[in-house]
């Protein structure tokens, strides 16, 4: 039996996704701290943008994971649609709020990046 399918039951992935929120969580603040600390604190200046180059180590990150998010709920629409599968309508409302804040923060570090470089 694969993975996919022995965690195709959402009683079991329920059980998984119980262990493996916490771990996933520390460790994507613990590489977000250090994202941070190598890009903006410790990130070389630009030659013509000068310091308003850090703002695009938050701005195409998050212009990326925004649209995955939505791909993620593409996905998992097809899966609610094609196989009425609940996790996928779980992953589907999961990923709604999150491409929704990582586009605003797209959309405003944009604006804050392009004003001083236009």
């Amino acid at each position: 039996m694969g993975i996919f399918s022995y965690l195709g039951n959402p009683e079991r992935f329920i059980k998984f996704a119980a262990k493996a929120v916490p771990i996933c969580g520390l460790l994507g603040t613990v590489l977000f701290a250090y994202a941070l600390y190598i890009g903006v604190i410790n990130g070389p200046e630009e030659k013509y943008q000068g310091k308003s180059v850090y703002i695009m180590y938050i701005h195409v990150p998050s212009a990326w994971l925004s649209m995955m998010g939505y791909v993620i709920m593409s996905i998992s629409a097809l899966g609610i649609l094609v196989w009425r599968h609940p996790i996928a309508d779980s992953a589907a409302r999961a990923c709604a709020p999150i491409g929704a804040v990582f586009t605003a923060i797209a959309l405003i570090t944009g604006a804050l990046w392009g004003k001083p470089t236009w």
